[in-house]
C-alpha cells in the first residue's frame, strides 16, 4: 500500500484528490495539508507515530505537492522534505508548466511533475513510479525538457579555447543562446548555484565581464548555439 499526503491550498482540490486517490486499490491517503508548513508538521507527526509502530513501516511514502501556496510554497517544502526525509518521494501536481517552475521543482528534488489535467490513473502511476525511485513527467513538461536539451550545444571533441572544460563550454554556448541561469539549470539538469559557479569560472578564464562580452567571445570561437 502506497501511503500518500496531498498538499494543496485549495480545499476543494485537496479533498477531491483525496477522494479520487481513495478509489485506487493500492493507494491510501493518510493526510492532507493546505500549505508546505502544514505538510511538514503532518510528516513530523506521522514520523513520530511510525517510530513507535511494531512493524517499522514508513508512515508516508510520497507527497503529492502543489507549487503555488501561501505560508510555504511547494518548492521550499519539497526541498525541506527531501532533506529531512531522504526516503520520501515528492510528486508535483500543478497548473504551471513554465520553464522556471519546472526547473525550481526539479532542483528542489521533486521526482515527478504532473499538471492538474492528469487523471486518476496517471497520478496513481506517477506515485508508484516515485516510490520505485523513477521519475514521471507530464507530456507538456517532457516537451519543455526536450526543447531545453535541444537548445544545448552538442559535446565537442575539439580543443576548447581559454582552457574551458566541456561543461563550461556548454554553459557559454547557452549564454550565447540567450538563456537565463534558471533555463541553463533546467537544460543541463544542474542547480542554479552550480550554473553561477560555472559562469564565474568562464568569465575569469576568457577574460570577460558580462554576458554581452561572453556572447561575442562564444561567437568568435564557434561556441554559440
Amino acid at each position: 500500500m502506497i501511503r500518500v499526503v496531498v498538499v494543496d491550498d485549495q480545499q476543494l482540490m485537496r479533498e477531491g484528490l483525496a477522494a479520487l486517490l481513495g478509489l485506487v486499490e493500492d493507494v491510501e491517503v493518510v493526510g492532507t495539508a493546505g500549505d508546505g508548513r502544514q505538510a511538514l508538521t503532518l510528516l513530523a507527526a506521522n514520523a513520530a507515530d511510525g517510530a513507535e509502530s511494531a512493524d517499522g513501516a514508513r508512515p508516508v511514502d510520497v507527497v503529492l505537492m502543489d507549487l503555488r501556496m501561501p505560508v510555504m510554497d511547494g518548492v521550499e517544502a519539497t526541498g525541506r522534505i527531501v532533506s529531512e526525509y531522504p526516503g520520501l518521494a515528492v510528486v508535483v501536481l500543478t497548473t504551471y508548466t513554465d520553464d522556471e517552475s519546472i526547473a525550481r521543482a526539479l532542483r528542489a528534488g521533486a521526482r515527478g511533475y504532473l499538471t492538474k489535467d492528469a487523471g486518476r490513473a496517471e497520478i496513481a502511476a506517477a506515485l508508484r513510479s516515485a516510490v520505485a525511485g523513477q521519475s514521471t513527467f507530464d507530456a507538456k513538461v517532457s516537451d519543455r525538457l526536450v526543447a531545453a536539451m535541444d537548445r544545448a550545444p552538442r559535446p565537442m571533441a575539439r580543443q576548447l579555447p581559454g582552457g574551458l572544460t566541456a561543461r563550461e563550454a556548454e554553459v557559454l554556448g547557452l549564454i550565447a543562446g540567450g538563456l537565463s541561469n534558471a533555463e541553463i539549470a533546467a537544460a543541463l539538469f544542474i542547480g542554479e548555484a552550480t550554473v553561477k559557479t560555472h559562469i564565474n569560472n568562464v568569465f575569469a578564464k576568457i577574460g570577460v565581464r558580462n554576458r554581452v562580452e561572453a556572447t561575442h567571445y562564444a561567437d568568435r570561437h564557434g561556441l554559440g548555439s
